[in-house]
């Protein structure tokens, strides 16, 4: 690549952990990235339960599952970066409709995912793992932008936002809210110029994301099926060989 290329976006795309990562978390893992710039990039690991349920949530939130078919839905670790809040990803809703002839409401945003799941965490006994270093100052975080929910993340040409705010759990304990979704505790973070290098290092393949692999495949299928998108199997990846 020549040096006046334009740098890679790698948003709505797959990172997909090579055979030699050697790491607790991140081995065999397959991130999911919410944002990517030149600033850093955000993801969510998709494919590490944390053994909590989608019911123990929702029965720690003191709401109904709406949903009776995601009882047994795995809450996953999405990464390193504040384990004790929540993360929701799902399809975009759409932008907020104001009213006719009235001023927009407050948003009262309401108490966030974060202390349902901190609390979560300790009533299961689980341990947060330690915290990664704080990712730089420059590094993207998750950020509010306009849509249904009092705090979203839209992503860009993927027909998905990333939720912290507890009302998109709130529509979906009524039945209604997203069609799809999946619930992540934690989440990953990159500084300027870090993912770069360790693509460089051949730490990751990539591809773009299948949003089938994020709400249809069995969360222990996802690895062998993100390598699939490829066109090549673990097994064919020596760890530590190079990429073609």
């Amino acid at each position: 690549m020549s040096s006046d290329s334009a740098p890679v976006n790698l948003t709505h795309h797959f990172l997909i952990a090579m055979p030699g990562l050697n790491d607790e978390l991140f081995g065999r893992s397959v991130v999911y990235v919410c944002e990517h710039s030149p600033r850093g990039a955000l993801g969510l690991i998709v494919n590490k339960p944390s053994g909590i349920t989608l019911d123990d949530l929702f029965e720690r939130l003191g709401l109904p599952l709406g949903r009776p078919a995601w009882s047994g839905m795995p809450v996953l670790r999405g990464g390193p970066l504040q384990t004790d809040r929540g993360f929701v990803l799902h399809e975009d809703m759409g932008e907020p409709q104001p009213l006719w002839d009235a001023p927009p409401p407050a948003v009262d945003e309401g108490p966030v995912v974060a202390s349902a799941m901190s609390a979560l965490l300790q009533a299961a006994g689980a341990t947060a793992e330690p915290s990664a270093p704080a990712p730089a100052e420059d590094a993207p975080q998750p950020t509010a932008r306009p849509t249904v929910y009092a705090s979203s993340l839209k992503i860009p040409g993927a027909g998905l936002e990333l939720t912290t705010s507890r009302d998109v759990l709130e529509a979906v304990s009524v039945g209604a809210g997203p069609r799809q979704l999946l619930v992540t505790l934690g989440y990953a973070s990159w500084g300027e110029g870090q993912l770069e290098s360790e693509l460089g290092d051949n730490a990751w393949l990539t591809v773009p994301a299948d949003a089938a692999l994020l709400f249809e495949v069995p969360v222990e299928q996802r690895y062998e099926r993100a390598m699939a998108l490829l066109g090549v199997q673990p097994w064919m990846l020596a760890p530590g060989a190079g990429r073609a």
